[in-house]
């Protein structure tokens, strides 16, 4: 053959050869394709069981002595040094002395008062014997019994209206109730305890100055406290004077029962809230500590409770049916710190009981047995 038709012929059949060849390495170096699982997430579910719940408001309020008296100073002078310190803490027993002021030149001029007084009426008798013989005694007998050391006797009853026009006259029913007055003025310089009790705060010390109307102190009740819960106005006709309350300190070691005492008619117009007042009795709380109240307001029928990171923005929950993931919408009725009350789910439906990251509707899922 010709040499001009020869080399192309070869060229042709190498560039064929290599084609195929090149293929054949190809295709042997293919793996087959394996078929990917679609991944089912494990779940933790409950079925709904539809209950009558209570519906409970909690909150934190601090505790206040029910009954507190401000002290304050009605009278001028040096506060005495007594046998118990007046600090933060003293207690004492109704009765006792909580302080003393210095009313020596006060008690000075009472006593000349009296005195004065006393020589009025002494004056007065012989004119008594001669005009009223009748009252002689009753007045005779009172002067005998006048003592300046002792608070003033009520004077004797008037037997007639010319015995009292008399006896005004002469000046001695205005000068017993000018004693009177400076008696009632000089009881006043010694501040004695309305009930058992402490105090709990003592802005004065002895040896101070003490001036009129200035604040001395504060003495409280102990064992008797109240502590002030706001509520949403809707729930004020739920809580009636005397309904109990749970009451429990932060840190979840003391538990107490308390009582509604009293419920504002106002709403704040700030919260739009209502305040609740609770009793509390017991020796083992102070005035200041702060608790956790529980406040039973109502029930709701038909309804379940669930953790609220489950309950979406749409208010609906994921339920699962065959396997799957689906939605269904219901009604929050209250929130509770941690979890809510809804209505709206079936009886027997079965819920997500946890949040489940990526979470959609039609998601395969596997419910993990309990």
């Amino acid at each position: 053959m010709n040499r001009k038709i020869i080399l192309p012929l070869a060229g042709l059949l190498l560039v064929v050869a290599a084609v195929f060849l090149a293929s054949k390495l190809v295709s042997s170096n293919k793996r087959p394709q394996v078929a990917i699982e679609k991944t089912v997430k494990s779940v933790f579910a409950r079925e709904a069981v539809l209950q009558t719940l209570p519906v409970k408001l909690t909150s934190n309020g601090r505790l206040v002595a029910q009954r507190r008296v401000e002290l304050f100073s009605e009278v001028q002078g040096v506060l005495l040094l007594k046998d118990r310190a007046f600090r933060a803490g003293q207690t004492y027993q109704k009765n006792d002395t909580i302080l003393a002021i210095d009313a020596t030149e006060f008690s000075a001029s009472v006593q000349s008062a009296k005195s004065n007084f006393l020589n009025t009426l002494s004056t007065t008798l012989a004119d008594i014997a001669l005009d009223f013989p009748e009252v002689y005694d009753k007045w005779s007998a009172y002067v005998a019994s006048f003592d300046l050391n002792k608070t003033t006797p009520k004077l004797p009853d008037f037997d007639s209206e010319k015995e009292r026009f008399f006896v005004s006259g002469r000046g001695i029913v205005n000068a017993y109730y000018n004693v009177v007055n400076l008696e009632t003025r000089l009881s006043k310089f010694v501040i004695r305890a309305p009930f058992n009790g402490a105090l709990s705060a003592a802005t004065v010390t002895e040896g101070t100055l003490v001036r009129s109307g200035q604040n001395l102190g504060t003495f409280i009740e102990g064992g008797q406290y109240e502590i002030e819960i706001p509520i949403a106005a809707s729930y004020a006709s739920f809580v009636a004077l005397g309904k109990k309350v749970e009451l429990t300190s932060l840190d979840q070691s003391q538990h107490f029962e308390g009582t509604v005492v009293r419920v504002n008619p106002a709403i704040d117009q700030e919260t739009q809230m209502i305040s609740v007042f609770v009793a509390v009795k017991s020796n083992s709380l102070k005035e200041g500590q702060y608790l956790r109240t529980v406040l039973e307001v109502q029930s709701v029928e038909q309804a379940v409770e669930v953790d609220r990171s489950l309950l979406l923005d749409s208010n609906e929950l994921f339920v699962i049916r065959d396997g799957i993931l689906d939605l269904i919408t219901v009604t929050p009725v209250h929130f509770n710190e941690n979890t809510v009350i809804v209505q709206g789910v079936e009886e027997g439906e079965v819920l997500l009981d946890k949040p489940l990251p990526g979470a959609q509707k039609n998601m395969p899922v596997k419910v993990i047995a309990p």
